[in-house]
C-alpha cells in the first residue's frame, strides 16, 4: 500500500511503498476512504509531541471500509464503512478504565501517534474502538467528526450549561461545535487570530453572534469558554472574558507554556480544565445525537502525496474548517 510516513520529528512527510498490515487478534484491516488531518497531527508531526512510533503513520479521523476481520474480530463484517478516532487501545483494568474514564489511561495508546493511522491506503484498528459510520455518509465529510466533533462534543459538555459560550480559534473543531452550541440555543461569540476577518465571517456564517480578535475582549461577559488553539496566553485572557463562577475549557492535546497571571483572574470561583482524549462513550453518544442534529462540515480535499501541504495549510491559518486526505 502507498503511505505517508514520518521518519523523523521535524521532517517532512515522504510517500512509500509499504507492507498492507495484518490485522491481528480483534482488530479489523480498514480501507481508508478518507482520513482527516487534525492539529494534533501538526504537532506529531514538528515534534511539539513526543514517543511516536518511528517511522509513523500519522492520521486519526479515519473513515473506511472493513476489509477483512483478524481471528476473534466479529463485531463487523466485511464492508462495514467505520470510524477510527484518536483513541486506539487501553489497559481495560486499571481504575481509570474500569471507572468510564479510559481516556486517562496510562497505558492508552493512540491512533497516528503510537499505532499507524489513517495517512495511507490501508490501517488496522482495535474493533473495540471503532465506531460504525452510516454508509450513506460522505466519507471526507465525516472524517473530521472523528476527532474534532469527539473532542469538540467532550468540550461543550465541559463548558456546562454556558448560555454564552466563546469559542477561541475558530478551526475544524470550533466549526463543528458551533453548530451544536446553536442547536442547544446557546449564545456564540468567535475569536480568531487577530486580523482574520475571513475566519471571522465564517464564524458568523455558522451563527456566531460576535466575532472578532482574540486579542479583545467580547462585548459582554461569557458563561465559559473553549479554547482550541494551542496557545497558552489565551488561558488569561479567557479567563478575563468570562464571569465569576465561569469556566475555561483547554480542549488541546498541546499547548504553548501558560503564563502567569494574577489570582484576581482565577477569584470569583472561575475554574480552568482541560480535556483529556476521549471515550468510546463519548463515541457513542455524539453519533447518537448526530443522529437528530444536522451537522455541517466543511472540508477541503487533499490527495494523499499532498499531506505536507495541507498540514503547512493548517499551520499557517488558511483553512477554514478541516482538512481531509483521500488516498
Amino acid at each position: 500500500m502507498r503511505a505517508m510516513l514520518l521518519d523523523e520529528p521535524g521532517t517532512p512527510l515522504r510517500l512509500a511503498e509499504v507492507a498492507t498490515p495484518e490485522p491481528a487478534a480483534g482488530e479489523i484491516l480498514i480501507k481508508v476512504e478518507a482520513c482527516g488531518v487534525c492539529r494534533t497531527d501538526l504537532h506529531v508531526r514538528d515534534g511539539d509531541l513526543t514517543g511516536a512510533a518511528r517511522p509513523a503513520v500519522l492520521g486519526h479521523e479515519i473513515v473506511g471500509t472493513v476489509a477483512r476481520a483478524g481471528p476473534e474480530a466479529s463485531r463487523f463484517t466485511r464492508g462495514t464503512r467505520v470510524g477510527v478516532p484518536w483513541l486506539a487501545r487501553t489497559c481495560d483494568r486499571c481504575g481509570f478504565c474500569r471507572s468510564g474514564r479510559e481516556n486517562l489511561c496510562a497505558e492508552a495508546r493512540f491512533t497516528g501517534y503510537q499505532v499507524w493511522g489513517g495517512f495511507a491506503e490501508y490501517c488496522v484498528a482495535d474493533e473495540r474502538y471503532a465506531v460504525e459510520i452510516a454508509p450513506n455518509t460522505d466519507a471526507a465529510s465525516a472524517a473530521p467528526l472523528l476527532c474534532a466533533g469527539l473532542i469538540g462534543y467532550r468540550a461543550l459538555r465541559k463548558a456546562g450549561k454556558a448560555h454564552r459560550l466563546g469559542l477561541y480559534g475558530f478551526g475544524a473543531a470550533a466549526h463543528i461545535v458551533a453548530q451544536l452550541a446553536r442547536h442547544e440555543g446557546r449564545r456564540l461569540f468567535a475569536f480568531t487570530r487577530p486580523g482574520d476577518v475571513s475566519g471571522q465571517e465564517f464564524a458568523r456564517s455558522l451563527g456566531a453572534e460576535w466575532a472578532g480578535d482574540s486579542t479583545i475582549a467580547p462585548p459582554e461577559l461569557l458563561d465559559a469558554a473553549i479554547i482550541f488553539a494551542p496557545v497558552g496566553p489565551l488561558v488569561p485572557a479567557a479567563l478575563t472574558a468570562v464571569a465569576p463562577g465561569g469556566t475555561v475549557v483547554c480542549a488541546g492535546i498541546h499547548m504553548t507554556d501558560i503564563p502567569a497571571f494574577p489570582y484576581a483572574l482565577l477569584w470569583g470561583e472561575r475554574v480552568v480544565c482541560s480535556v483529556a482524549n476521549l471515550t468510546r462513550r463519548d463515541g457513542e453518544e455524539f453519533f447518537a445525537l448526530l443522529a437528530h442534529v444536522r451537522v455541517r462540515t466543511s472540508v477541503r480535499r487533499f490527495a494523499l502525496e499532498d499531506a505536507e501541504e495541507a498540514l503547512r495549510q493548517l499551520r499557517e491559518g488558511e483553512l477554514q474548517g478541516a482538512a481531509v486526505l483521500v488516498p
